[in-house]
């Protein structure tokens, strides 16, 4: 290891204070060859410290980083992580559990765009569980949008998995960039497109899944009159699922390409017609404010942000807190400087915002 290296140091307990800092920090420490020590790991939480989702995605960074770690157990809420050179080539992290394979890809890809060489990452755990992205929407929404940063990854899922046993499987390649390029997503146009899938799996009746679907398309009806809205109620087929799930993920498309969703999962003693109208509830929420990403997104799109090569512009609705959280680690981390103004043009309502990242221009070492 390089003795020179600079070492960070963040406390994890800080305004959102959950998992996403350490993904943030990890990841942007990982790309510049840094040293981090984190304190106070997710303190406010009622389970506080590393969750195996938490540890096998600080693991995955760790072996790709050729780096090491200390700390790294459940429960505990301090780790350090050196970083080595990023190398490509085959990756396996497993949750064991449920715990999220979006939750790996966020904090895994900056780190192999940043590689040396190619890579194939497994992921394993849960593709559609709760307070993490379900699979569908890294594909249909994380995906395109996150490729105007000029990310480029391919994703194959090959087994669903639900809490609480998780057993999901997917497959990332992904190709080294020498830059990512800054976005601007500041046009929303008009919305031309909702489409979804309601979706049970195991042994739940297929009429769940019809249920959600039938609901959802009702209560956004009442709003969005002149679409033609397509959920489609699916029966997960035995070889792709793993376990028993339900619930449902409904996409918007805006003229300018910009991609939404809202999404539940059923519960047990919920009945589905509630599943499907808080899908529908957050979906339009997100597109109410005219902004170009939805609330999930948002936090997403601050690392990518902070590494590009010139000024990103993101058009977004009410700034959560994950985001500002992001935002902070991502200002500690790099030199990128973030800006959040409030729109004012006859589209935007009061809480219409315009982030805006003076990115780095990180470059990769290996091109």
């Amino acid at each position: 290891a390089n003795m020179a290296a600079t070492t960070f140091a963040i406390d994890g307990s800080i305004m959102e204070g959950g998992g996403q800092i350490l993904r943030v920090s990890a990841a942007l420490s990982c790309v510049q060859g840094a040293s981090l020590s984190i304190s106070k790991i997710r303190a406010g939480r009622s389970t506080p410290g590393l969750r195996p989702q938490h540890l096998s995605g600080l693991e995955l960074v760790r072996d790709l980083c050729g780096g090491h770690l200390e700390g790294a157990d459940v429960g505990s809420t301090e780790v350090a992580l050196s970083s080595g050179k990023i190398k490509g080539g085959s990756h396996v992290a497993d949750t064991k559990t449920a715990g999220s394979v979006g939750l790996l890809l966020q904090v895994s890809l900056p780190c192999v765009l940043f590689a040396d060489a190619p890579s194939e990452l497994c992921l394993k755990g849960g593709t559609n569980a709760e307070m993490a992205p379900q699979i569908d929407y890294t594909m249909k929404v994380f995906r395109p949008m996150v490729e105007k940063f000029g990310v480029k990854f391919d994703c194959e899922l090959k087994m669903r998995g639900y809490y609480p046993r998780g057993g999901g499987e997917v497959i990332v390649k992904t190709n080294p960039v020498k830059e990512l390029s800054p976005a601007s997503l500041i046009e929303r146009g008009s919305i031309t497109k909702i489409y979804g899938r309601a979706f049970v799996a195991g042994v739940l009746p297929h009429k769940l899944a019809k249920d959600m679907a039938t609901a959802a398309v009702r209560q956004i009806r009442k709003e969005i009159k002149d679409l033609y809205v397509n959920i489609q109620a699916m029966q997960e087929k035995k070889e792709e699922a793993f376990g028993n799930g339900n619930g449902i993920i409904i996409f918007a498309e805006s003229s300018t390409g910009c991609v939404f969703a809202g999404s539940a999962l059923g519960k047990k003693g919920v009945y589905a017609d509630k599943v499907g109208i808080e899908a529908a509830e957050m979906l339009l929420r997100n597109v109410r404010h005219n902004g170009c990403v939805d609330e999930f997104l948002q936090d997403q799109l601050i690392v990518f942000m902070a590494l590009a090569n010139g000024t990103s512009r993101v058009r977004t609705g009410p700034v959560t807190l994950h985001t500002r959280t992001a935002i902070h680690v991502a200002e500690q981390l790099t030199k990128a400087k973030f800006t959040i103004t409030k729109a004012e043009d006859q589209n935007s309502t009061n809480e219409t915002h315009i982030i805006e990242c003076q990115g780095v221009g990180m470059t990769n070492p290996h091109f």
